[in-house]
């Protein structure tokens, strides 16, 4: 048994005949997209997808500051005038 991660769900078939209202209906919240009622898919408002793009890239980043933190050391202090 899968678990389904979201509030709402609804078939690919209801997904099919209007997806609009079906958007419209979910209130902003994920949708998950059942087949054969397990979840092949979910279906995210644009302004979700967006956050968690930039969420992933400031985690990356973090990893990168991480993996250079030793090099601290061997920094060379710059006045931001001088640049």
């Amino acid at each position: 048994m899968e678990a389904v991660l979201a509030n709402c769900s609804a078939s690919i078939s209801e997904l099919k005949k209007n997806p609009s209202a079906l958007i419209d209906a979910s209130g902003g919240e994920p949708i998950a997209i059942l087949n054969h009622n397990k979840p092949t898919a979910y279906l995210i408002p644009a302004d979700t997808y967006q956050q968690i793009l930039d969420r992933l890239e400031d985690y990356e980043l973090g990893l990168i500051a991480k993996e250079r933190e030793h090099e601290k050391a061997q920094a060379i202090e710059v006045d931001i005038d001088d640049l």
